[in-house]
């Protein structure tokens, strides 16, 4: 499979519980490279148009008031697949079902408060990525690219 990038969000429920570095360390350890990392409290602007797909929907309001409340940590991650193997990694949206193993498995209790979000293909990363890194990404090769990653 091509490399990909894909986004993802470590929301203000995984920041204010001390889960970031949790969280993290299961996508590095699965050969997910960091190629943007950045500690923010999103604005109801940014925060809108991430998830303006929702825009109509009776949680919107709810959405926007939670994922603006605190801090949280934006990540670009690129390797095989990224986008498929990030999700599977964090695992079903409702904490209650997601598979043991998976972050939202091991540590999400609900549907709403779900600890992280992964972008959903390709398009909808790229999509992502530049809303939360207009600044551009950073672009090198891991040591252990080798080892990781197929020919």
């Amino acid at each position: 499979m091509p490399v990909q990038r894909t986004l993802i969000l470590l929301k203000p429920d995984c920041v204010q519980r001390g889960l970031v570095s949790e969280a993290l360390s299961r996508f590095e350890r699965k050969g997910l490279r960091i190629v943007g990392m950045k500690l923010v409290k999103p604005t109801a602007e940014v925060a809108g148009k991430h998830y303006a797909e929702h825009s109509a929907r009776p949680f919107f309001p709810s959405l926007l008031e939670f994922i603006t409340s605190s801090p949280l940590v934006a990540l670009a991650l690129e390797g095989d697949s990224a986008v498929t193997v990030a999700r599977n990694i964090i695992g079903a949206t409702d904490g209650r079902a997601a598979a043991p193993g998976t972050i939202r498995g091991d540590f999400g209790l609900s549907k709403g408060n779900n600890l992280v979000h992964g972008s959903d293909s390709p398009e909808s990363a790229e999509r992502e990525l530049g809303l939360w890194f207009p600044e551009g990404l950073v672009s090198y090769q891991r040591a252990d690219t080798v080892w990781v990653e197929t020919p």
